[in-house]
């Protein structure tokens, strides 16, 4: 059975497209079939896999592609046509079997007006009743042609309704991270969101319109898979001091705050599912912890591969420097062995 993923925290800058990326990469390599789809109208996914920089390359891909991106996937349901959702052609990732992309769109943040009307399920709900089960049918049908063992979807970072139908209509979620201040207030923060959501989705996955609608609203909640933390600097191997005292209370916030609300709301898997990762996993709830890579990120971005994946001559450096170059490589690698190994053991059956 597909899983399908979401990567979500309403704070920027936390490394999500990264993220989203590299797992999905890593999951590829370990022979699995991958679907990245990036729901960001910020299309930074679209432009970390493709190279794109500017409003000028998506403008000639959107000319050359017209058709293969989310907005289009998704017009028939917000655009009220006359024809149903197909699934698109996605992009084949360079380097990487395995691995495609639905593109983004830059104009995606169109619908989240109409999606917002609509799932405030009010009298407005007869006209726009194939709008809240739009995109979760639309993943469904690339799972059916293309047959993707895994879906992860890259959101942008806010509490809109397309956040919250796309979250609530998936399979799985983890929330990226970063040691500061503002990652603790979106972990508190959450505790009060999702209740809030899984209310909207319980009303919806009982409303008959929803149910026999074009696109039907699906039923159950998503499960919370964990955390990551990243984007510290490290000193002797472990986070230093001042990041340490962050990635602790963040950590307290997961297990104190946070999951026993997500328990409450059927949003947790079962204890003895997170303790097949390690016996305290569940003290914590993080999947991995990754430290600033500093300039290899850059590099790995100029190649759109990731940095365990880079080879030696596309780091620009020789002797000493390659040397903790290939040490540094050869962290990642294990980083991620380690979350694509423990997403495909709490998402097994």
């Amino acid at each position: 059975m597909t899983k399908k993923i979401t990567l979500f925290n309403h704070k920027g800058g936390v490394s999500k497209t990264t993220t989203t990326f590299n797992l999905g990469w890593k999951l590829a390599e370990l022979g699995h079939k991958v679907l990245l789809v990036d729901a960001d109208p910020q299309c930074n996914l679209t432009g970390l896999i493709l190279g794109y920089s500017g409003d000028e390359d998506f403008e000639q891909f959107y000319l050359e592609n017209p058709d293969r991106n989310i907005k289009a996937a998704l017009k028939p349901a917000y655009e009220s046509l006359p024809r149903l959702i197909e699934p698109v052609e996605p992009i084949q990732v360079t380097n990487r079997p395995n691995l495609s992309l639905v593109p983004g769109h830059i104009n995606l943040s169109e619908y989240e007006i109409t999606l917002g009307i609509a799932q405030e399920l009010s009298s407005s709900i007869q006209a726009l009743k194939n709008v809240p089960g739009a995109f979760s049918y639309f993943i469904d049908k690339e799972i059916e042609e293309y047959e993707f063992d895994f879906v992860l979807i890259d959101m942008n970072p806010s509490l809109g309704a397309l956040n919250q139908n796309i979250l609530m209509t998936s399979d799985f979620f983890l929330v990226p991270t970063s040691p500061d201040y503002f990652s603790k207030m979106a972990i508190d923060s959450l505790t009060a969101v999702f209740p809030r959501w899984v209310n909207w989705s319980n009303r919806a996955q009982g409303m008959d319109e929803l149910e026999n609608a074009a696109y039907p609203f699906p039923k159950g909640h998503p499960k919370f898979l964990g955390t990551v933390i990243q984007k510290y600097r490290p000193r002797k191997g472990v986070a230093s001091e001042g990041f340490q005292a962050w990635i602790d209370r963040i950590n307290k916030g997961v297990k104190e705050t946070l999951t026993p609300k997500l328990n409450e709301i059927e949003m947790m898997l079962s204890t003895e599912k997170y303790n097949q990762i390690e016996a305290d996993f569940n003290e914590t709830f993080c999947l991995v912890q990754i430290p600033d890579f500093n300039t290899l990120i850059a590099t790995s971005q100029e190649h759109k591969i990731p940095v365990f994946a880079l080879e030696d001559e596309m780091f620009g450096h020789v002797g000493a420097v390659l040397e903790q170059d290939r040490a540094k490589k050869a962290e990642f690698n294990e980083i991620f062995n380690e979350l694509a190994n423990r997403v495909i053991e709490l998402t097994n059956e």
